[in-house]
């Protein structure tokens, strides 16, 4: 497939720790980018995943990513609706919102991993569209409150479970940073102070910058001769995602 162009590796290093055999989770990757659950990017991961522990090998007569053709946005995303409109099939309630749920999830992820960049820390891949997409905003209210609005990917690439953490404004991994101060969020989609990414799988997570919410919150202030970065320091891995305010 990746000599055909089918799917495209970009450049992957191999790692000195290498695996012997093929994680269960890649092994549903398969069956899940076949019918649709996942994205083609996401489907990448894993098999980038098999060449840096060595479990596969790239020959050197395979040609360039550049050189091989892309599967068409439109036919893809035409595959994930059509998963979507299965779900109106399902007759009882919970069991077609689910389907639903993870439908559009499917969708979703599909663009934010096409149109996003990419940052690695550790097992997870985020990815970020940049402000003036979806979820993603920046403006300052009438009465000179700056609102930020950061919507994320974060793909998980290892065999375990990843819990990203954030339990209060005070606690959390997850902040904004202007070079000189730390800006705790305002709202969170954080869980009991968690959410979990299983294997070979995505999670969505919106984070807001404003008012000062107490709890060891801070109000968010925008300076436009500063640089902003959103900052990911987990204990598996940091990342500083430059948000190119305006």
């Amino acid at each position: 497939m990746i000599k055909e162009g089918v799917i495209v590796i970009p450049p992957t290093d191999v790692s000195a720790e290498k695996s012997q055999s093929v994680p269960d989770w890649i092994k549903n990757n398969a069956g899940w980018w076949a019918d649709g659950t996942i994205t083609d990017k996401e489907f990448v991961n894993g098999i980038q995943h098999l060449i840096k522990t060595g479990v596969i090998s790239i020959s050197s007569e395979v040609k360039s990513s550049d050189s091989l053709p892309v599967a068409s946005d439109n036919s893809k995303i035409a595959s994930l609706e059509a998963e979507l409109e299965k779900c109106a099939d399902i007759k009882q309630a919970y069991p077609r919102l689910n389907c639903e749920k993870t439908a559009k999830h499917a969708i979703e992820a599909y663009q934010i991993i096409s149109n996003g960049q990419s940052y690695n820390a550790g097992p997870l891949i985020y990815y970020w569209t940049g402000l003036g997409t979806e979820g993603n905003s920046f403006e300052i209210t009438e009465s000179g409150q700056s609102i930020l609005s950061i919507r994320i990917l974060a793909f998980n690439t290892s065999t375990d479970n990843v819990s990203m953490m954030c339990t209060g404004p005070a606690v959390c991994n997850y902040d904004v940073w202007n070079g000189d101060k730390a800006f705790k969020y305002s709202g969170m989609d954080f869980t009991n102070g968690q959410i979990v990414v299983k294997p070979g799988t995505s999670e969505i997570f919106n984070m807001l910058f404003g008012p000062n919410i107490g709890y060891g919150g801070t109000t968010f202030e925008y300076d436009a001769s500063k640089e902003y970065y959103f900052r990911i320091s987990e204990p598996y891995g940091k990342v500083s995602i430059p948000l190119e305010m305006p």
